[in-house]
């Protein structure tokens, strides 16, 4: 009979997005369960479908709320107790928490939380302090931590959070890797890059710069939104396209942010999209000032359709880039980095090959490479 394995994380996109195909590939190896919180539209059935897995819900929240945190905790540990599994892996901070202090109480053998970023990075006072207390707690009671980038691992230690030999990264980095196959410029025809093209009305002396992802402070998006005005001032040919939703609640921009964003023709937003490869190839440059990440997915993907990136200077991201070849690297919330960047790309400055920056993704971050180096891992648990 095979080993049974739990994958878990707080919210049901995570895994279908995070963890794409990942679970199936594993299942031929394991009894695989996933677990996440219940969603909306029947998120945990369409994931049960897709992957082949069995999905089992249970109500997690991305906020602080102590009490339903408990209730959470007895349930993680009462379906733990039940399945006796072999492996219980976490991903995202809360379901790290309770999964991992679950796991221990309940006497699972092998217990595992991949870090794929640190909010605690950007907080402050009594904040940090509980982040930092939590973050203790969950590698306390994991039996081993993959951290998705190096740099996350320079960080760990150098908080003192857990020590060296319970940390590993897999393979180059990432939590899955990129389907490169799906990831490729072949994917999007000349007619629908037209087609785009046309719904945003484009022309083709125009600069597009492109940013994929939540539209939220941490993500850089007001430095982005001011260099931006500043550039196209100067230059008519220069496009924004955000392609993203607000998270108000969570990490809300500034209003001098949305009333540019409201008043400049040239910034235009798609909101929340289901494929952003037509996106990617009728950009020019992806523009991601993130203030933290693990390993972002969306670095990757615009490198496998062959853009180059402008990129802060955070772990993950400044793995994935190398200065001057797919790539330039910026300090972090300093929009005047990101316009002197733009502008010596619209001068004509910064040059990239577009098959080298293909390459660059495809040679290190190929999702079965990935797959491949996590099966290792637990088969020689």
């Amino acid at each position: 009979m095979k080993p049974k394995l739990i994958r878990i994380t707080t919210v049901p996109l995570s895994l279908s997005g995070l963890l794409e195909g990942q679970l199936q590939f594993m299942s031929k190896y394991f009894q695989v369960l996933a677990v996440s919180s219940p969603g909306s539209n029947d998120d945990l059935e369409a994931i049960q479908q897709k992957e082949g897995v069995p999905t089992y819900p249970i109500h997690m929240t991305r906020k602080i709320t102590p009490i339903q945190d408990l209730i959470a905790l007895k349930q993680l540990y009462t379906l733990f107790k039940k399945e006796k599994p072999f492996i219980v892996h976490s991903h995202t901070p809360k379901a790290g928490t309770l999964g991992m202090l679950a796991a221990k109480l309940a006497g699972v053998p092998h217990r595992l939380h991949t870090i794929a970023g640190l909010p605690l990075v950007e907080a402050t006072g009594l904040k940090r302090i509980l982040l930092n207390t939590v973050e203790k707690i969950t590698y306390a009671c994991a039996t081993k931590i993959y951290p998705n980038a190096h740099g996350l691992t320079e960080i760990i230690l150098k908080h003192k959070f857990t020590s060296k030999d319970k940390l590993k990264v897999i393979a180059n980095g990432s939590s899955n890797g990129i389907n490169t196959a799906h990831f490729s410029p072949e994917k999007v025809s000349d007619e629908e890059k037209q087609r785009l093209k046309d719904v945003f009305r484009f022309s083709g002396s125009d600069t597009i710069f492109v940013f994929v992802g939540r539209l939220v402070a941490d993500k850089g998006i007001n430095e982005l939104i001011v260099a931006f005005d500043k550039i196209s001032k100067e230059n008519i040919n220069a496009k924004l396209l955000l392609v993203g939703d607000f998270e108000t609640e969570l990490d809300p921009l500034k209003e001098e942010t949305l009333n540019i964003m409201k008043n400049n023709p040239n910034i235009l937003n798609t909101g929340w999209v289901t494929d952003v490869r037509p996106y990617f190839s009728i950009a020019d440059i992806l523009i991601f000032p993130s203030y933290r990440e693990g390993f972002p997915n969306v670095v990757m993907q615009a490198g496998a359709m062959g853009l180059p990136s402008i990129v802060t200077d955070i772990n993950g991201c400044n793995e994935i880039i190398v200065e001057g070849e797919n790539g330039t690297i910026i300090p972090t919330k300093d929009s005047e980095a990101i316009y002197h960047k733009m502008a010596q790309l619209l001068k004509g400055e910064l040059k990239f090959e577009s098959a080298l920056c293909r390459d660059m993704i495809t040679s290190r971050y190929e999702r079965q490479v990935v797959w491949d180096a996590l099966l290792q891992e637990y088969q020689q648990l």
